[in-house]
């Protein structure tokens, strides 16, 4: 069921092609913004926070876009905070836990975090390259700035898990740990669905399958390094997608979104 007030977006295949990586960078966002304050050392404390406003900028500049494909006159800001949960598209990834009370707790270790960061940016430094080709202007547009900061967040990450993961048996253990609860999750990443057969046809950008073979070879090169093993496929297949999220979104949602839904069209 929807919540009270929320809008109803017509998601036509080329709209939701661009949601996905909107609703994925917004929400990826959302969650990295969570280390304020919390990074281990000042230095990553303000690399996670820029990171994070690098991202809110490509979700506005997407979500601003999807807005015009999709041509009911909304913003990027109704779309971010009046959506109800099965109108977002984002991978489920980026919805579980990064910081949790306790640093014990599953996807509550800061290396979640660092190793999050290098499978996601590894991904959208792949799809940004391929969306320079999109015969959709806009989206090219956005992708040549993105592929710029996705790259960054790439390459900082990545110097996090070779240094945890080839450092000493504890940050090793940990690294391990954390790639074995994201794992599962990045199937979701190379699934291709009639989306990505319409956005194909048309030109508007890659498939998510032809991005596979690029992200485990960048994957490959760093986990090497880190003396990290590459997993095992499993059978499972998150959907978030789909819009069919996590128990966890949901609360990344309703405080997200509180302050628009309990001031509808407030202003500062």
């Amino acid at each position: 069921m929807a919540t009270a007030g929320s809008i109803k977006v017509q998601t036509t295949p080329a709209v939701r092609y661009v949601l996905r990586l909107g609703d994925t960078a917004l929400i990826h966002a959302q969650r990295l913004s969570e280390w304020c304050g919390h990074g281990p050392v000042l230095e990553e404390d303000i690399a996670l926070t820029n990171m994070a406003l690098d991202l809110l900028g490509q979700a506005r500049a997407l979500l601003s876009h999807a807005a015009r494909l999709e041509g009911s006159g909304f913003d990027e800001d109704q779309l971010a905070f009046l959506r109800a949960e099965r109108d977002f598209f984002n991978l489920s990834l980026v919805e579980l836990p990064l910081r949790k009370p306790s640093a014990h707790a599953p996807g509550g270790d800061f290396a979640d975090t660092v190793l999050r960061n290098f499978l996601l940016a590894t991904w959208f430094k792949a799809i940004w390259i391929r969306l320079a080709d999109s015969a959709d202007g806009e989206l090219a547009a956005i992708a040549g700035k993105a592929v710029k900061e996705a790259r960054y967040h790439q390459q900082h990450a990545a110097d996090w898990v070779v240094r945890l993961g080839d450092g000493t048996e504890e940050s090793a253990r940990r690294l391990a740990a954390a790639l074995h609860r994201a794992w599962p999750y990045t199937q979701e990443m190379f699934v291709n669905d009639d989306v990505d057969a319409a956005a194909l046809d048309s030109g508007l950008g890659p498939a998510r399958a032809s991005l596979a073979v690029e992200w485990q070879r960048d994957l490959a090169e760093v986990f090497s390094e880190a003396r990290l093993v590459l997993p095992p496929a499993t059978p499972f297949l998150s959907t978030g997608t789909q819009g069919r999220h996590s128990e966890h979104m949901g609360y990344i949602l309703a405080e997200m979104q509180s302050l628009q839904r309990q001031f509808p069209g407030g202003r500062w």
